[in-house]
């Protein structure tokens, strides 16, 4: 699922209001202004600034946002920025397209900061936007930003942006119907948004409202809409329905395109690891980072080597995984590859490195929700099943029940990978708890359009196998065992987990 933060689109051009205070413009009643509409095309954004030419950058970043993508806006912005160093929205704007575009999370929280700190030089649409995002992005603080979100809408109803960030977080903690609501409401008041376009397609996703998903893709097109995320989720839906042309189709699409190759690259590396065909995950996986870095992402490269490195994790190659964190780290050490990197740490059992980070994390963000409630927890459940405490590994999950079906960041995969549930399972089968055991993986085949192509939800059949087996259903188990089986028909032959499914269904036999 997209993934990924506060999406800033380029928003649409608004009315010239001129700002009461001297010397600073949102916008421009000069005559100026009007000819600057003139000659770039571009209506000039309600935006705080001292200077008009910073004003005219800005504007002509949105107007590349909207016609070109997120990767067109930056140098803009950029440019607005020199011209004006207190150009608090450009900062804002700059750091959630780097995080919710471009997956580059921790540029996007340092330009948040930035205009955060400048808070108090703005308009207060300004301020309630640049203020969500703070709570939102940098500290993590859901419900605050939440609130923020809310009063935001409250006071300016004709603005879109409050309840596409409030669709976006509701997505975030698994509300998916808020979502969808949120983002119907973003379409009404600006129905040229690509971002609410793609917003209500991975609510409607997660709903399992399949036919919903595709006409907003083919609304968004219709209206000569574009952005990598589009793709990305069309993709999704194809996934689910077992279309194979359409999948190459949306691939296909990014060839060529550095703005959305490497996302789409990681989707397809995604599905090979679903189906057991590591080698080629692997090769899609290189590609995928290969891309990121030649445009100067670097923690996208990183999260794309870190998740790859987990997944190895889970298939049970351990030593390789150990050293793909590794060298995802030497890429970046954002927030988010730490987030993957301790859990990484904690599945292959290098619990120093595990606790260290997980230490460090809690350390740098003592408040933010989705850390705490949910990664931490599992990341250090983990570290208590490696040590044989299988209760306290399900006392520690205890807080994460609420955001089982949450897709928080760092959201590295299509689908959202209920990882407080799958690790519960493991801690059940570990106490040969079958039952609730069952439980916990069915929630992968309840929800399979959340999961999407998420390798865990390929394991999870296998841990249905096996709680079937300790309730000694051996009819069930057996048909959990195929399900599995059927899915890595093409598997590669060497993997670790692969050959303990095999052992353990001989036994059956």
């Amino acid at each position: 699922m997209a993934e990924l933060g506060n999406d800033r689109r380029g928003r649409s051009g608004r009315d010239l209001v001129a700002e009461t205070r001297p010397g600073r413009f949102r916008g421009s009643e000069r005559s100026e202004s009007l000819s600057t509409v003139q000659k770039y095309d571009a209506p000039l954004a309600e935006a705080t600034t001292s200077s008009l030419e910073a004003l005219k950058a800005y504007s002509l970043g949105e107007a590349a946002a909207r016609e070109k993508g997120p990767v067109a806006a930056i140098p803009f912005y950029r440019r607005a920025i020199e011209l004006d160093p207190s150009f608090a929205l450009a900062y804002s704007s700059m750091g959630g397209f780097y995080t919710a575009e471009l997956l580059e999370f921790g540029l996007g929280a340092e330009n948040i900061q930035k205009a955060y700190a400048l808070r108090d030089r703005v308009t207060d649409s300004e301020r309630f936007q640049i203020t969500a995002a703070y709570y939102g992005l940098v500290t993590g603080e859901m419900e605050k930003s939440e609130q923020i979100n809310k009063s935001w809408a409250q006071a300016y109803p004709r603005n879109f942006w409050p309840h596409v960030d409030l669709g976006y977080q509701y997505g975030w903690q698994g509300k998916y119907q808020e979502e969808v609501d949120e983002q119907l409401e973003a379409i009404r008041l600006s129905p040229d948004s690509a971002v609410a376009y793609t917003n209500l397609m991975e609510g409607y996703i997660a709903l399992n409202r399949l036919d919903e998903a595709k006409a907003a893709y083919r609304q968004a097109l219709d209206r000569n809409l574009e952005g990598q995320f589009l793709h990305y989720d069309r993709y999704t839906i194809a996934f689910l329905e077992g279309d194979t042309e359409e999948m190459k189709r949306q691939a296909d699409i990014a060839t060529g395109k550095s703005e959305i190759a490497g996302i789409l690259l990681g989707a397809e590396s995604d599905t090979e690891a679903f189906y057991g065909r590591l080698e080629k995950s692997r090769a899609l996986s290189h590609q995928a980072l290969q891309s990121a870095l030649r445009a100067d992402r670097k923690e996208s490269g990183a999260l794309e080597q870190v998740s790859s490195a987990l997944y190895e994790a889970e298939f049970g190659n351990l030593e390789r995984a150990r050293q793909g964190v590794k060298a995802g780290l030497a890429i970046a050490s954002t927030r988010n590859v730490q987030i993957l990197a301790a859990l990484t740490f904690a599945r292959t059992g290098s619990l120093a490195s595990a606790r260290s980070a997980a230490g460090e994390l809690q350390r740098q963000f003592p408040v933010d929700t989705l850390l705490n409630y949910y990664w931490l927890p599992v990341v250090r459940a983990y570290m208590e099943i490696h040590d044989g405490h299988h209760a306290q590994a399900l006392k520690l999950l205890e807080v994460g029940a609420p955001y089982d079906l949450a897709f928080p960041p760092p959201q590295f995969g299509e689908g959202g990978l209920l990882y407080p549930a799958y690790v519960r399972g493991q801690a059940y089968l570990a106490l040969q708890r079958g039952n609730e055991a069952t439980a916990e993986f069915q929630k992968f085949v309840d929800h399979r359009t959340i999961v999407a192509n998420s390798p865990l939800a390929a394991l999870a059949h296998l841990g249905l196998a096996r709680a079937y087996a300790l309730q000694g259903d051996t009819l069930k188990a057996h048909a959990a065992y195929q399900d599995f089986f059927a899915l890595w028909k093409d598997a590669d032959p060497d993997i670790p987990i692969l050959k303990e499914a095999k052992a353990e269904y001989a036994k059956l036999q």
